[in-house]
């Protein structure tokens, strides 16, 4: 057994906390690392030690693995836990924590590189029979050729960069005439998000559901799938509402596609946590997307059906510890949502919103999980991602999650940004939503751009109001004058008396 005894966080905000929490839980020694910008943040309260890595902007502070893996050696750090963005997935690093003598809370560096990149990670699969999206097993740059593979497969289809994530270098093609500009703007973005611009065709799914199924593997061998969430409301291929389970798999379809969840992992040694994503389509065929070689962002709704903490798991399998359960002893309970609160205007295309947290109260009371990095007073960085917090609810069935979740976010008070929190509310009202019956164009479908603008009244409803309005000052029944609105009179019920002052 590799014993950690301190743990250092390689992230910031909400997930650096959350790993910092269930280390100490675990009797760690905790470390946090932080930039500049995140000097009075509260992970960096919260940890043990923390230390200094840089300026505000990523690429000085928290990509800086030089500088992250002389912290350890400065403090006697045992091990890094990445969280998720940052060098989460990056092999390289794995590598340089791996030589350094450290140990690195995630898989190998070759299944990173295998999974990392979607055209590897389709060929290492096939052994499996995983089922794949129509389109090319290799990398294309050559526009003629790309065009017949095209007409073959059909369109509308998809052109994805290889080693692309969060939608960056994606583009949908609905004919041939616009095939070629959106190939190299494909290209041109892979090549300044990824430094890669090989890119691979698939055929457009219509009307998919974004389905992933959460894995966990030991070194002994062991891979179990702890049950799907459904990922379908998103904002520019960026999830903003998942749940566990999904509305819509029957038992045999879970079963089945945790089944190719676990091959897949099989098919690169994988090890601790990672998530298998798959495209359901509306006839329930379903097609092997990718694999994130680290913890989703959205676990917190696997760890509420399945009452596991992953972080705790991750890092006993960083120890050479075997799964304390197998597949038969898994099972599902209750219903869990997840609605991410992004610092960002639903009403001007999600576009990102900074500014300081005037107003900062989370929801409390059952079945309510709030995940933040914040607190009344802070301004949210423009330099990072702009979330600010993870809203959970959780109950027995899928309808009292959303009762809880609708409860929530009418507590959870938040001003001096806009948020999601509005487009949360109109989501989980929808009857689409609701009903189980959407997709992953549901914001396309569904959410006009005027959705969250407050409605005026009409004029007929303006008057009732004013209407019942001086009914209820004066006590009196339609009819009542003018003059006798103007001020409370001892004709009023007692109590309003006493409230008013009068006697």
């Amino acid at each position: 057994m590799k014993k950690i005894t301190k743990l250092l966080v390689a992230n910031r905000g909400e997930i650096a906390l959350r790993v910092l929490r269930s280390a100490k839980e675990m009797g760690l020694q905790t470390v946090a690392i932080y930039s500049e910008a995140d000097r009075n943040a509260l992970h960096v309260r919260y940890a043990d030690e923390a230390v200094c890595v840089g300026p505000p902007a990523s690429k000085d502070s928290y990509l800086r693995g030089d500088k992250i893996l002389e912290v350890c050696r400065q403090l006697g750090v045992d091990a890094i836990h990445p969280g998720y963005g940052f060098l989460s997935e990056n092999a390289e690093f794995a590598r340089m924590v791996t030589e350094a003598g450290l140990i690195f809370v995630g898989p190998s560096p070759e299944a990173m590189n295998l999974m990392g990149d979607k055209l590897s990670a389709k060929q290492a699969v096939k052994a499996y029979n995983i089922p794949l999206v129509p389109g090319t097993d290799e990398a294309i740059s050559d526009v003629e050729e790309a065009k017949r593979i095209a007409a073959t497969v059909g369109f509308p289809i998809l052109i994805k960069a290889s080693a692309g994530g969060g939608g960056k270098g994606m583009r949908i093609v609905n004919s041939a005439e616009d095939f070629e500009e959106q190939m190299q703007l494909a290209i041109n973005e892979a090549v300044s998000a990824f430094g890669d611009g090989a890119v691979f065709i698939e055929k457009f799914v219509t009307g998919p559901r974004h389905i992933e199924i959460q894995v966990l593997g030991d070194e002994h061998g062991n891979i179990v799938h702890l049950f799907e969430r459904e990922c379908s409301i998103q904002r520019r291929h960026q999830k903003v509402i998942e749940e566990a389970p999904s509305a819509v798999l029957t038992p045999e379809l879970r079963a089945e596609m945790g089944r190719c969840a676990v091959d897949v992992a099989r098919a690169c040694n994988y090890t601790g946590a990672g998530t298998v994503e798959f495209l359901l389509d509306d006839q329930h065929n379903f097609y092997f997307l990718e694999m994130n070689t680290r913890l989703q962002v959205e676990h917190p709704v696997t760890e509420q059906i399945t009452g596991l903490d992953l972080v705790k798991e991750q890092i006993k399998v960083a120890q050479g510890l075997p799964l304390a359960f197998q597949q038969e002893d898994l099972s599902i309970n209750g219903h869990a949502l997840e609605l991410r609160v992004y610092a960002e205007d639903p009403q001007n295309n999600f576009l990102p919103d900074i500014g300081t947290l005037t107003t900062y109260v989370r929801p409390q009371g059952p079945g309510v999980r709030v995940d933040d990095g914040f607190e009344q007073g802070m301004e949210i960085p423009i330099y990072y991602d702009p979330m600010i917090a993870k809203l959970v609810t959780f109950g027995a069935t899928r309808e009292e999650a959303i009762a809880r979740m609708l409860r929530a976010i009418e507590e959870y008070q938040i001003t001096g940004i806009e948020t999601t929190l509005g487009f949360g509310r109109y989501v989980l009202q929808h009857p689409a939503f609701v009903s189980g019956n959407f997709d992953t164009n549901f914001i396309r479908d569904h959410f006009p751009a005027d959705a969250l603008k407050p409605t005026a009244p009409d004029e007929a409803t303006a008057k009732l109001a004013a209407v019942l309005t001086a009914m209820l000052l004066t006590d009196k029944k339609p009819g009542a004058t003018a003059a006798s609105a103007e001020a409370p009179t001892a004709t009023g019920s007692a109590w309003k008396r006493n409230r008013l002052g009068v006697r």
